[in-house]
């Protein structure tokens, strides 16, 4: 009876056809690191699965969404917000000048925030901020710009850098003061990993 790993095999090197991809020549074979290689095969799968032709499509639109806007903020003297996830920066720009920088922290992997181009859509000096497993008083300097999304100030925790909060932009309570009193209703807000 052939078992699941049976069928893969034991090569990490090969020479290949570049006609024929499926005659392989092997250079030499590892069979001790066996486990390794189904590790990687799952990882390869896993990465095949999740950049189907559709949802490639779906990230190039956005993605080009995105530059498209941030070029255009860049060639006018608008007031801008950027916010980096993989980064976990935002800066505040006007037109293609940056005028202020800060570490925040954004949503966890299991509550991200959302990529895309948003603007302002209403402030609040402070707010009360409830979902499933939170309820927090008194968040100072809220500024929502996509549904439940927003950048506020945290006077809860100092983890800036690292994603912790449940799609918000968290921002010490100082900077959020700042960007209050610089960003008004209608500043766009661009997300990007």
């Amino acid at each position: 009876m052939k078992t699941p790993n049976s069928f893969i095999k034991p090569i990490v090197f090969s020479h290949f056809n570049s006609f024929n991809p499926f005659n392989y020549t092997p250079i030499f074979s590892l069979k001790k690191f066996q486990p390794l290689g189904i590790l990687a095969t799952g990882a390869i799968l896993t990465v095949m699965v999740g950049l189907t032709e559709g949802n490639l499509a779906i990230a190039d639109e956005e993605h080009n969404l995105i530059a498209r806007n941030m070029m255009e903020l860049q060639q006018s003297s608008e007031r801008w917000i950027l916010i980096d996830l993989s980064r976990q920066r935002l800066i505040a720009w006007e037109g293609n000048q940056p005028v202020y920088a800060v570490i925040v922290s954004t949503g966890k992997a299991d509550t991200p925030t959302r990529t895309g181009v948003f603007k302002i859509y209403t402030k609040y000096e402070t707010t009360r901020m409830t979902g499933p497993d939170y309820d927090v008083p008194d968040v100072p300097y809220t500024m929502y710009y996509d549904g439940g999304m927003a950048i506020h100030g945290a006077y809860w925790h100092n983890l800036f850098g690292t994603p912790v909060s449940h799609g918000c932009t968290n921002v010490a309570v100082n900077h959020a003061k700042w960007l209050f009193e610089w960003a008004s209703v209608g500043t766009p807000v661009i997300v990007h990993d």
